[in-house]
């Protein structure tokens, strides 16, 4: 169905698939999702999120300060849940979906969308 589905598989619930998926394709991409908490200080724990080893928690109010709150009410209003929802949602799944879209601890390459050409 879609490139999160298939690297996360059944490891994440739809409501956390919708709001994940919406978020990392309007950031423009993992890349850019990993760089949104590089600079919003939670270096240390997007880093294990990547590597190979243990993945550091991160809690809601966290994944608040980094997204900010309009932009997780507008990612929550997409999936049809609350904002509350949504931040308890981004900090138990994205740290799973970015580990297992990076299993060997390496953000895949970016897909440059041919279709923008002239």
């Amino acid at each position: 169905m879609s490139w999160l589905k298939a690297i996360v598989g059944g490891a994440i619930g739809a409501e956390a698939l919708t709001l994940i998926k919406g978020y990392v394709e309007k950031e423009g991409g993992l890349d850019a999702v990993v760089k949104k908490f590089e600079t919003g200080g939670y270096k240390k724990q997007v880093e294990s999120w990547v590597s190979t080893g243990q993945n550091q928690a991160i809690s809601a109010i966290e994944v608040g300060q980094a997204l900010g709150i309009e932009k997780i009410k507008k990612l929550a209003d997409a999936a049809g849940i609350d904002v509350s929802k949504a931040r308890d949602l981004f900090a138990e799944y994205l740290p799973v979906a970015i580990d297992k879209a990076t299993p060997e601890g390496k953000l895949p390459a970016p897909v440059k969308d041919e279709s923008k050409k002239a």
